[in-house]
Parts: structure tokens; C-alpha cells; sequence
């Protein structure tokens, strides 16, 4: 996996990088050995999971 040296570059500087996309099936491999799935959540490489991050219907926009 990615130390996020030389070898890793980001436009930040520090956020991980996208290795294998996937968008067919929504999930994409970053650098760091995360999972991001299409609905924000994640896989971290440790097991851990982070839910997704949902905007409350309230504050979602509507066309007229």
C-alpha cells in the first residue's frame, strides 16, 4: 500500500488517490487500501467500516 510519499501524488497532497474504479458497481480502491463505495461509505483497510454520509431530506434541493 500507498505511504504517501513521492510515489503517491494527490492534488492535496495528502488524500489518498483512486488505484482500481469500479463505477459500474460502485466502489472504487484507493491508494491506502480503502474501499469508497458510491454512497459515501467506506471499507478501511483495518475492518472498520464508516456509515454513509446521507443528507437529510430537508436540505436536498428540488427543480422546478
Amino acid at each position: 500500500m500507498c505511504s504517501h510519499q513521492s510515489s503517491c501524488p494527490a492534488s492535496d497532497g495528502n488524500a489518498p488517490h483512486v488505484v482500481v474504479a469500479h463505477p459500474e458497481q460502485g466502489w472504487n480502491l484507493l491508494c491506502n487500501g480503502a474501499i469508497v463505495f458510491d454512497d459515501t461509505g467506506e471499507l478501511l483497510p483495518d475492518g472498520r467500516i464508516v456509515a454513509p454520509h446521507r443528507v437529510p431530506v430537508g436540505r436536498l434541493a428540488v427543480a422546478a
